[in-house]
């Protein structure tokens, strides 16, 4: 089996590229460097490297944040011979935490690691979404973070508190409707809604508590506008992963699992997935079951 690792230079704010070559070049594998050129770089190169290597095993590894991991995977879904795995080396690395007491960090570990089929989003059937999908305050909160993250202090691992409490004043209510497998499920205003495989967004906000990456299903839930006052009080509860169960939330929570939701407003809006934007007025989110062929370390 071949082992390409595509490493993202600005993942993180600090560029890896030379540390991890070196580490790859060590192991006991047949191993290839890429080092991506831009947007959406990843994908164009993992998808021609498995047409050119058709009916070869290969595992990819994503070396960077969940947006290098989102771009690795989409090339991959669709090529039977493609594994992919991540060396988290970004600023959030949030789809890795679903799988709790797993290191990723240890390259030798990846090189072995067994692989689990998980699922995988297609948003308007041309992009993926390997953890998480958001609207509202989320989408806002992930225009934010885009223009802090590489800012002192307050960037980096910073960059979605700070991101949060600018977008207090920006984007606490936001219209749409969704539609849960056919059904008319919201129609109004929201504060933030969701539709998840992995479970943390925000480098450690656990978002899709009840969330199974392999199960087919959408973790979909949406929280109505809250006064600021009651935001402060409950985003606690929502960095926990207690926002679904608290009684003091039951009056502005909804939340179902879901194969295929549709979000749609009037006027053109924007979405978060994996850390990037998407703007539309028409979003068709589809779960794709068993999509791709993951691999996770041993649990320490």
């Amino acid at each position: 089996m071949k082992h390409v690792f595509i490493i993202n230079p600005c993942a993180g704010g600090e560029d890896h590229s030379q540390s991890i070559a070196d580490k790859a070049k060590q192991l006991d594998v047949e191993a290839e460097i890429y080092i991506t050129q831009g947007e959406r770089d990843a994908t164009r190169y993992v998808d021609g490297y498995c047409r050119q290597h058709a009916g070869e095993r290969v595992r990819f590894y994503a070396c960077g944040g969940d947006g290098t991991l989102n771009e690795v995977a989409s090339g991959a879904i669709g090529h039977e011979d493609a594994e992919v795995t991540c060396y988290p080396c970004g600023s959030g690395n949030d789809y890795v935490k679903y799988f709790e007491g797993v290191d990723f960090h240890d390259l030798k570990a990846l090189t072995v690691a067994p692989t689990v089929m998980v699922d995988v989003m297609r948003i308007n059937g041309e992009r993926y979404g390997l953890n998480a999908l958001h609207i509202g305050f989320e989408a806002e909160v992930c225009r934010n973070m885009a223009e802090v993250r590489r800012k002192p202090l307050i960037g980096g691992k910073m960059s979605y508190t700070t991101a949060i409490v600018k977008s207090l004043f920006t984007g606490r209510r936001t219209y749409c409707r969704i539609i849960a497998d056919g059904e008319v499920w919201h129609d109004g205003d929201l504060l933030l809604a969701s539709m998840a495989n992995g479970r943390y967004i925000g480098g450690g906000y656990k978002c899709a508590p009840r969330s199974q990456n392999d199960d087919g299903l959408l973790e979909t839930a949406v929280m109505r506008p809250l006064s600021l006052v009651r935001f402060a009080r409950s985003i606690g509860y929502y960095r926990n992963g207690e926002h679904l169960d608290r009684e003091e939330l039951r009056d502005v929570m909804s939340y179902r699992r879901s194969r295929k939701v549709v979000v749609e407003n009037d006027h053109p809006f924007c979405i978060g997935i994996d850390g990037e934007l998407l703007h539309g007025s028409r979003f068709e989110v589809e779960n794709l079951h068993h999509a791709l062929r993951f691999a996770v370390p041993q649990g320490q």
